[in-house]
């Protein structure tokens, strides 16, 4: 007779959950932008000064800096803040990241760009996990 074993499943924070998954949205903001160099004159029209909107300026530059600090210190935040402020910070900022993917994906459809959106569709529903554990937080 063979002996059945149930795996154990740990119930996990939901303050742990909401790290992993911005580390995860993070992941795919890298790939995304790091496969785009591979798409035809990224590079030479990167060199150029030309970026996805418009001209690149240092402004510019510090204010993609800002907003991908952003999820990197939500990793952080999501594990230190108190419940209450911790959970309506994750809405916001998990709306705020999803609508700027869904503008991104809208604006990159094209054969060379298919793995954009493709991750693009993938970073909606990891922030939208975000928003939704955030929203269900469990109470007392």
């Amino acid at each position: 007779m063979v002996k059945k074993y149930t795996l154990e499943d740990v119930k996990i924070n939901v303050k742990l959950k909401l790290a992993a998954l911005w580390a995860a949205v993070m992941f795919c903001y890298i790939y995304g932008d790091f496969f785009a160099l591979f798409v035809p004159g990224k590079i030479q029209s990167l060199m150029d000064g030309k970026s996805g909107v418009g001209t690149t300026t240092p402004q510019k530059l510090l204010m993609f800096a800002i907003l991908m600090t952003l999820p990197s210190i939500m990793v952080f935040l999501s594990v230190a803040l108190k419940a209450t402020l911790n959970r309506w910070l994750n809405i916001v900022m998990g709306i705020f990241f999803t609508a700027i993917m869904i503008l991104v994906v809208a604006t990159s459809i094209s054969d060379w760009m298919i793995f954009y959106t493709y991750l693009g569709i993938v970073e909606i529903l990891v922030t939208s996990l975000i928003v939704w554990h955030a929203w269900k937080w469990p109470r007392i």
